[in-house]
Formats: structure tokens, sequence, C-alpha cells
């Protein structure tokens, strides 16, 4: 018997840490904003050309050229999803919670296939093809083009895996898939392994302490890949060898983001950790915005950036993990991991509240 865990906060998590005055050191502004529906899916959104495309819980996509906001296409998948957006700007999927995969093309439905089990890490379309990990950590391919099965990848699986967005990702010709607490690399034509890397060992006296799964979303730099395995440690490994480099505990339950110097990541308390990506080595840490459910940082310019359950988007320097500059949304928690398509970032609250803030 399958049983899933979703990496949420329990009754008892303390209030959030009140934001204290900041004198920002930066500039920034909201260039444009949006709205669709409710959400409460793990949404990924994709940027692929210069355009967003997002998704709400009701089944709606829309895609928006990321400068302006402007729409330029929306489909109605006409059921309620459970992930998604995965899109390489000529096909766009989803994955519906009956467990259909629907493939859109120009905003219209190309296609649909049932899935074995249930899915919640967005689907990744590239070279044609779609790709589809489930909770059981089963990985399916399709043909973008007719939806045609291609291949499905099964090792067997614990007693307990995680119910949380894992790593779905390409990396050259290989395919990137979060396997428990490894990640995988996959020959994407035929669904081998090429190589597979350990990020932590599972601890415990019993399943649920022993989960370790990896979490989404992973970071690239160049051949590294950098990923977090859930309760139990942050690591980088050489995609290219599929060796780990190193690793180092710590607990949390949402990816990291990274560029050439660092590597940043929010443990459970919702302190903020930086790590050199070079060798692993602890850089600074900030307090300042304990169990404010913050999420998955991601790294722009010289600068990290994570939104929080009250809307706020917090920047801090990439170097020091100073706080630089924090803007509002809706009000309501930044749903998505923040994304960039140029200079422009974008936040997804749950109420629907899409913002796109440039810097100045």
């Amino acid at each position: 018997m399958l049983l899933a865990l979703v990496g949420c906060a329990g009754s008892g998590r303390p209030d959030p840490t009140p934001l204290q005055p900041l004198e920002p050191k930066v500039t920034g502004r909201q260039v444009w904003n949006e709205d669709i529906g409710k959400i409460s899916f793990p949404l990924a959104v994709s940027v692929n050309g210069g355009v967003f495309t997002v998704a709400d819980d009701s089944g709606l996509v829309l895609a928006l050229q990321a400068e302006t906001g402007k729409e330029i296409w929306r489909a109605e998948v006409g059921d309620k999803l459970s992930a998604g957006v995965g899109s390489d700007g000529r096909f766009t999927s989803v994955v519906t919670r009956n467990n259909q995969l629907v493939t859109l093309q120009a905003g219209k439905v190309a296609w649909r296939k049932a899935l074995p089990s249930r899915v919640v890490t967005a689907p990744l379309v590239a070279g044609e093809r779609v790709f589809v990990v489930a909770v059981d950590r089963s990985v399916h391919a399709f043909d973008a083009l007719d939806g045609r099965k291609l291949w499905t990848y099964q090792r067997p699986s614990d007693a307990l895996n995680l119910a949380s967005p894992s790593v779905l990702m390409p990396f050259k010709d290989t395919l990137v898939v979060g396997q428990g607490a490894k990640l995988a690399g996959l020959d994407p034509l035929v669904g081998s392994m090429r190589w597979e890397a350990t990020l932590a060992s599972p601890r415990g006296t019993n399943e649920v302490e022993r989960l370790a799964d990896v979490v989404g979303p992973a970071a690239r730099v160049r051949d590294t890949l950098c990923a977090r395995s859930y309760q139990a440690a942050v690591a980088c490994v050489n995609a290219e060898r599929g060796s780990t480099i190193w690793t180092r505990n710590a607990g949390g339950i949402t990816g990291v983001g990274a560029d050439d110097q660092m590597v940043i990541g929010v443990d459970a308390t919702d302190r903020v950790s930086a790590w050199k990506i070079s060798d692993g080595t602890p850089a600074w840490t900030v307090e300042s915005l304990l169990y404010r459910s913050l999420s998955a940082p991601l790294v722009i310019g010289k600068a990290a950036v994570v939104g929080d359950v009250k809307g706020m988007v917090h920047w801090f320097a990439r170097d020091t993990g100073e706080a630089v500059l924090r803007l509002p949304t809706d009000g309501s928690a930044i749903k998505s991991v923040p994304v960039a398509s140029g200079l422009t970032l974008l936040v997804v609250t749950s109420d629907g509240g899409l913002y796109a803030f440039r810097p100045q």
C-alpha cells in the first residue's frame, strides 16, 4: 500500500515572525499584475522565450508576455489540476486531479492520457517529449505530438513516499529525476539509467522519520546540480559524471536556488541559509523570517528572492544575506517559486494574483 505525505506545517506552528522596518538598499517596482483563479496545488510557472505560462485550480492555463503581461492565449482544461505547468514554448502540459496528462498546443487541447498514479510534480516538455514523474516515483515518457506512450521507468518503491514536488529536469541529453534520496540520470530516449547520485542517507526509527525524498526545485549551474533531500540534506552533484560533490545536513521541505557562487535554501523553520557552491562551506544564515512559510528561493543577479505566507516578496544580498528590498502583493501566500525572464520576476499568490517586478 502506498501512503503519501505532504510537507506542511502542523497546527502547533508558531505565528509568523513580524516584519521589521526595512530601508531598501536597491530599488524595484511592480510592472504589471494579472489575476487567475485560486491556487492550492504546487504550481510551477513555466518560462520560455519571454513567455510565462501559469495555471489555476480550475484548469485555466494562461500564457503571458513576460515583459508586459499581455495575454498570448488561454485554455480551459475542463478539470481541476494537481500539477503544472510544463512547457517548451510549443507544447504545454498539466496533470489533473483525475490523473489525466493534458497537453496543449497554441492554447488548444492536443491530447489526453490517463496516468496510473497521482502526480504533483509539473511535467517536463523537452525534445518533443512529455515526461512525468508520479508520487510512486515512476517516470513516464510520451510523444508530445500525439501522446503515444514511449516508455516507463519503475524501480521498487518504499512503503511510504513523499507527495511533494520532486526534481524533473533536463541536463544536456540526460533526464534528471528524483528517486527517493537520490538523483537519477536517465536516457530520455529509452528510459534506461545512466547514473545515480545519493544526496542523503535516510535515518530514523520508522518510515516517516526515514523519508528523505528529493524535493524540487533543483538548481543547475553549468555541470553542477544542487538539490535538497527532504528534512535531511542539501547537496550538489556533478551531472556529467553522476557523482556527489558535497552534501551538508540541513532540514527543510522545499528546493533550493543557486548561481555560480552560492546555494540558497530555506529550512523547516524558515531560516534562510547559504552555502558556497564549490564545497558546501556555510556562508550565512538569516533568521528574520522565521515561521513565515517561505517559498523556495530564486537566485537572480546578486540577490536571493523568496515569497512568504503574507504575500510579501523579500530580496537578500546573495553574498551576505542582508535584506535589501521588500515588496507586497495581495496579502495571500506566495504559491509559486519566484521565476524570472530577463529582468522581469514573477510570483503567483494562492488567491491567483500574478505579480511581475523589475529592478530599477
